[in-house]
């Protein structure tokens, strides 16, 4: 299948000092557009009945998806701002930074019903995606997979949580060390 929101996501990529940006994706609705229907298409008939999205931009990656599969979104928090009601929690192993995240989510957003899609910009070492997973689980759902703008993970860990991709990290342009 050819993607139409490759082009549009390295265009609007770039490095700032050393940091991979993709906020200018989300300025441009029809980049936006692209990556919100190339994150939800190779879902599309897995019978995904909520989609995850991590705070900050799975937030709004994972909204978008899920409108466009028709579907609710199940927010994942981290730390401790206000989450009302009983959630289960999880703490990743260590990030790409070395930071462990806690990460929590309302129990009753996730039933033995669900199929569960995860949504995010970028993955690189899929910690925080195995504790959604788990906390998933954990409520009953089912996991469906991983879709992400950007994928840098091992080749395991990508089977492992099942993750699909816009594009890869080797694709990138390489940081120029001035940006």
């Amino acid at each position: 299948m050819e993607s139409h929101a490759r082009g549009p996501v390295l265009e609007r990529f770039r490095w700032i000092g050393g940091h991979a940006d993709v906020w200018q994706i989300f300025r441009d609705p029809k980049a936006l557009a692209a990556v919100v229907r190339e994150l939800a298409g190779p879902f599309r008939e897995d019978g995904v009945t909520a989609v995850c999205g991590i705070e900050s931009r799975g937030f709004l990656l994972g909204a978008a998806v899920a409108v466009e599969l028709g579907v609710g979104f199940v927010a994942v928090r981290k730390g401790e701002g206000i989450f009302p009601g009983k959630k289960v929690t999880s703490r990743s192993d260590p990030d790409y930074r070395g930071t462990r995240q806690e990460l929590r989510l309302q129990q009753t957003a996730v039933g033995p019903e669900d199929r569960v899609l995860l949504v995010d910009d970028w993955i690189e070492t899929g910690s925080q995606a195995s504790a959604v997973r788990s906390m998933v689980e954990e409520c009953g759902g089912r996991w469906v997979g991983c879709s992400v703008i950007v994928d840098q993970t091992a080749p395991a860990r990508r089977a492992a949580l099942g993750v699909r991709s816009i594009v890869t990290a080797t694709e990138l342009p390489a940081w120029d060390g001035q940006s």
